[in-house]
This record gives structure tokens, sequence and C-alpha cells, in this order.
């Protein structure tokens, strides 16, 4: 095999390693909001989540997201819910916001079954270049609940750091699950999407 072959090769490979999605936003005119609740309470809650490593079955019960706040996500300015299906079919999805001059990431989810396959890196990937390209935002930020130390070395792989910044779970909200143990917080992740945030973060 030449030199130009297994490059092409390699190629090729790493081309079939990438899942090929379509984007879309979600809309309140032709979008199933119970399809987006049962695929985001499919990653975190139940016994079913527990096939994918997102799950937080044994930190929480009841919902992970609500269906009037999800309208709401939906609806409102400066936010969008993306969709991402393969074959016609959902099979992820993500909430971009902007709050505070910068990108909130938030209400992510993959079927579990297809958890690890890169369709995640793929869903990460298209929300920041919305909050970079489309919105003209430096920083990307989200909340993690700070005892998921695998999630949030997954984030740390992708370029966030860990900010030290904490804030309460609602523990006395149904609408966002009840939590099993009362030592739950997030914590603030953040990634720079411009090198001028970079620049800035380390200097500042």
């Amino acid at each position: 095999m030449t030199a130009d072959t297994a490059s092409a090769s390699a190629s090729a490979s790493a081309s079939a390693s990438v899942p090929v999605l379509a984007f879309r936003d979600a809309t309140l005119a032709d979008v199933d909001v119970d399809a987006i609740v049962g695929l985001v309470t499919s990653a975190y809650r139940g016994e079913a989540s527990r096939a994918g490593w997102t799950t937080e079955a044994d930190l929480l019960d009841g919902n992970r997201i609500d269906p009037g706040v999800l309208r709401g996500d939906i609806a409102r300015e400066h936010s969008r819910v993306l969709l991402a299906s393969r074959a016609g079919e959902l099979v992820a999805c993500a909430q971009v916001a902007i709050e505070d001059g910068a990108g909130y990431f938030g209400m992510f989810a993959v079927r579990p079954m297809l958890q690890g396959g890169g369709v995640g890196k793929a869903v990460l990937a298209e929300a920041e270049r919305v909050v970079r390209d489309d919105w003209g935002l430096p920083v990307m930020r989200m909340t993690v609940i700070d005892v998921r130390e695998e999630l949030m070395a997954w984030y740390e792989r992708r370029g966030y750091h860990r900010t030290g910044i904490k804030k309460p779970f609602p523990a006395v909200d149904p609408r966002f699950g009840i939590p099993k143990r009362d030592d739950l917080r997030f914590e603030v992740l953040e990634k720079p999407l411009r090198a001028d945030a970079t620049a800035e973060r380390r200097h500042g």
C-alpha cells in the first residue's frame, strides 16, 4: 500500500466514523414536544437511561425537562432548540441561548444506544457554531451537576474549563427532577469560542 493510498484509506475511515446528522431548529408550529421530552428523559432518567453513560438515574427521579418549559425555550427570543436527526429519526437535541452576553448550552441529550458514537460531539460542535458564527458571541457557558466527574471530564476534553462558580440545584422544583441526595449543586463550565476570548481569559 502506498502512502497516498494509506492516507486516503485513513481519511475514508475517519469520515465513516462521523455520524451524518441533519440539524434544524424546533418551532412550535411543527415540532412534537412530547418526542423531545421523551428523548431527553430517555438519556437521563429511569432504567432505560442506564444504556448510555449520561444517566442521572442514581441522582434524580422525576422530570428532566418540563413540556411547558420546553415550549418556552422554543418560543422565546435569543433561544434555539436544536434537533439532530439521522435518516429521519430524532436522535439528539440541545438548547442554545444568549445569557449575560455569552452563549448558554443546555438540554443536551443523545439517545442512549447511540452515545459514544460521535453524535454528542457533532451536536456540541453545531451549538458552538451557532453561538460563535450566527450570534457572534465569544464564549459558551453551561452548568453541570458537580458530582458528575465523568461528564465534566468529557467537556474538559472539548475545551471547557471548570470556573469554580457553583449554583444551587432547584431541589424543590419538581419540573426539573427530584434529588435522591442533598448535596447536588451546579458548576459553571466555560469555553472561549474565539482567539480574543482565550487571550482575555489568560490575561484577565
